[in-house]
């Protein structure tokens, strides 16, 4: 039995059997991608989750792909179902059977933003078809026989797919992919150039092709529509209509959410967001007014009928609450010509349809049939007497198909044109079978943990990662595994604490100065905590002498004090380490020191405050460790965790930084501090580039500033002036004397919130 295999967690061995790989870091990680697995897919789903990861592990491209796919899939899955994976593992196996096996790794990063723009099965299989159609366009060959040279674009069009699919539909980014084959087949240059988005070409195209109104860019404000004006609120889920140009999809909704083209065009004067603040009116009028009937006792005419009467009949009483909408309607429904429709050579039954709905909902309507007035009027008489039913609608809809039948309304040609509301659902929710048939879809109840499952671990947190050479976030890219750091002995600290008790004394003075003063009295309040003795005696002797009482007699208090949250952010690097110059003690162990004083310090003051600590191994193995949490006192619990801090690893400060915003960010106080305690430059040993780890801190630390949140920095190494101002700017101080660090940090913690 391998290492590996003998800490790993008894019930984890044989899933880590039937993986059967080798790689170390894979193992340092399995356990927690195998608990968040367990916790979102099915037991199908779990034995194809270990099978895939098994021939991406022995496929030959080193610990990357597996690594990958182990962190993101189950995410993936419960964003866009499991039965996506054949899809997606098809795809692969073709990339590893090609030239283009290095853009395998690129294409799994990608897909967790994929699936959140794309949302469905189908949406997915559409851009692995864009995605399969570049590369087989783009790989070189000899003499035209045998591929031989990479997709120069494949890849990078995975690197850049998430700004991509913010800014077009999948009809876009069809064409945009499609523009550059076309143009730059022959030339690899210019061709990696285009799909990366540098070259003007490229923009120009994506700005072409950016036309309309996105569903993705607008989820919220629609969202927000929904809440505020209908009380009604669901998934919002787009689809394309570039892939199925016989059977135009139309909007309809289910067990699963809301579904919408991914993109809207401005049309007949209404802009894209108001046709899809349309289609959601229509939908909601229906969840809310509609009630199923049943459909086995009616002909497919029957019910096309009934479902044009039902659509008019929300749409009435939508316009009746909100009349705003009617304007909206007006524009969009289609005005069918009269005497469009070729009675002798096509079925005209859709074509009265949709004149009778024009006609319901515009009473200057062109139309002479009398049997499209005639029931009109009956429409608008029921609707005078109530809500009228969905049966109602579905009566008068069989009546309408009972006056105006022709014989031509057999032929198997329909008359389309004018007739699409394109805007309206397609009504499946409408209906109800006795006998289920070929109409009726079966969703399956998502999985729940069972009961006396438990989970053993927090499932990774993914971050983005800045960078800097195409000014744009991988999406993704940083995986962040957080957990309680292992126990100590906590008396070890309390003996530094002993060995520094004249500095403690010192530091115990200043912050006297800063402990919050007693609670401050406000007087003359209408309302307050508690009454004002003098101001409501004096206000008693107005009353009876028959003046006018102040009605202020009540007063309040508030804390004459501070108000502010701290992180202690520690870089627990493998250089800490050394030991410091001109001392015997080791970084860690100063560091350790420092943090102890500081500790001790804020908890004296009382502001919350927490510690934790971060290394790094590859962007996959990001450790977060709590050391002290904003709940938790000075106890020897916490001392414990100081006392057996190590240092190992490297040093990814961005992904760190963001995930200690994440829980600094919550705490209610005017001010929020970071403290970053480091010994050196951002770096890791996947990142060739030193000044990608550089860039993506100094993002970090602009990120934190919108969110309210200031960072500073303590570093420890004496170089640090080439580096450090880039990041934190004038947010930084550098002891090149460490030795001194246990007594400069807790005085520059006291000066930092004066």
């Amino acid at each position: 039995m391998t290492l590996q295999t003998v800490n790993m967690p008894e019930e984890l061995q044989p899933y880590w059997k039937q993986l059967d790989c080798g790689f170390p870091r894979v193992a340092e990680v399995f356990p927690d991608c195998m608990r968040e697995a367990q916790a979102l897919l099915s037991d199908e789903g779990l034995t194809a989750y270990i099978e895939h990861a098994r021939f991406l592990g022995k496929m030959g491209r080193g610990a990357e792909p597996i690594l990958i796919f182990l962190e993101e899939w189950p995410e993936v899955a419960k964003v866009a179902g499991e039965e996506v994976l054949s899809d997606i593992m098809g795809f692969v196996r073709k990339m590893s059977k090609s030239p283009n096996s290095k853009a395998i790794a690129p294409f799994l990063q990608s897909l967790p933003a994929t699936a959140r723009r794309l949302h469905t099965h189908e949406q997915l299989r559409n851009y692995i078809a864009i995605a399969q159609d570049l590369m087989e366009s783009t790989t070189g060959s000899v003499h035209g026989i045998h591929q031989t040279f990479p997709s120069p674009g494949l890849p990078e069009m995975f690197k850049q797919i998430s700004h991509l699919l913010g800014q077009m539909s999948l009809a876009g980014l069809k064409n945009w992919v499609e523009y550059g084959v076309r143009y730059y087949e022959d030339h690899p240059e210019r061709q990696t150039e285009y799909f990366s988005l540098q070259s003007a070409d490229s923009k120009a195209v994506l700005m072409r092709e950016r036309n309309g109104t996105l569903l993705v860019n607008n989820e919220r404000k629609l969202g927000m529509y929904l809440r505020g004006l209908w009380q009604d609120e669901d998934m919002l889920i787009p689809y394309s209509s570039a892939y199925d140009e016989l059977r135009k999809p139309i909007p309809y909704y289910d067990k699963l959410g809301i579904r919408l083209p991914d993109v809207y065009e401005d049309e007949h004067g209404i802009s894209g967001l108001n046709r899809y603040r349309a289609a959601l009116a229509h939908i909601v009028a229906h969840r809310r007014w509609t009630k199923a009937i049943i459909a086995d006792n009616l002909s497919p005419f029957q019910r096309m009928a009934a479902e044009f009467l039902e659509d008019s009949r929300v749409e009435f009483l939508a316009m009746k609450e909100y009349p705003g909408l009617r304007r909206i309607f007006l524009a969009l429904h289609p005005v069918p010509e009269e005497d469009a429709c070729d009675a002798e050579k096509e079925s005209g039954l859709r074509h009265r349809l949709a004149m009778l709905s024009r006609a319901i909902l515009d009473s200057h309507h062109p139309y002479i049939n009398p049997y499209v007035i005639e029931y009109a009027q009956r429409f608008h008489g029921l609707m005078e007497s109530g809500k009228s039913s969905t049966q109602e609608m579905a009566d008068l809809g069989v009546a309408f198909i009972t006056k105006t039948r022709l014989q031509s309304d057999n032929l198997p040609k329909t008359h389309f044109k004018n007739t699409l509301v394109d805007y309206r659902d397609d009504n499946r929710q409408m209906w109800k079978f006795i006998e289920e048939g070929d109409e009726e879809e079966a969703f399956d109840e998502p999985r729940k943990i069972e009961p006396g499952e438990e989970l053993k671990g927090l499932p990774p947190r993914h971050y983005h990662e800045w960078d800097y050479k195409n000014q744009s976030y991988r999406p993704d890219w940083v995986s962040v595994y957080e957990g309680l750091h292992p126990q100590g002995n906590a008396a070890d600290i309390d003996r530094l604490l002993e060995k520094h008790a004249g500095l403690a004394k010192r530091l115990k003075k200043m912050l006297e100065l800063l402990k919050p003063q007693d609670k401050v009295r406000i007087r003359y309040q209408e309302e307050g905590s508690e009454l004002d003795l003098d101001v409501a005696i004096r206000s008693l002797i107005d009353y009876k002498s028959g003046a006018q009482p102040d009605p202020r007699i009540n007063m309040s208090h508030r804390n004459d004090g501070r108000s502010i949250a701290v992180m202690v952010l520690l870089d627990l690097s493998e250089s800490l380490n050394e030991k410091a110059a001109g001392s015997e003690q080791t970084i860690l162990q100063l560091s350790q020191e420092a943090v102890s004083l500081l500790g001790w310090a804020v908890e004296k003051l009382g502001d919350p405050f927490a510690i934790a600590g971060f290394h790094s191994n590859t962007r996959h193995d990001v450790r977060y460790l709590h050391i002290k949490g904003y709940s938790e006192h000075w106890d020897d619990q916490v001392k414990g965790r100081l006392a057996a801090m190590e240092a190992k690893y490297s040093t990814r400060m961005g992904a760190a930084m963001r995930h200690a915003a994440h829980y600094l960010e919550k705490q209610q106080a005017d001010k929020k501090l970071m403290l970053i305690l480091t010994d050196g430059q951002p770096s890791d040993i996947d990142t060739k580039d030193g000044e990608l780890l550089i860039a993506d801190a100094r993002q970090a630390v602009q990120e934190l500033d919108r969110q309210g949140i200031y960072s500073y920095c303590i570093n420890l190494d004496p170089k640090a002036d080439e580096y450090v101002a880039d990041i934190f700017g004038r947010q930084y101080t550098i002891i090149d004397k460490v030795e001194q660090l246990p007594q400069k940090l807790p005085e520059l913690f006291i000066s930092l919130t004066k």
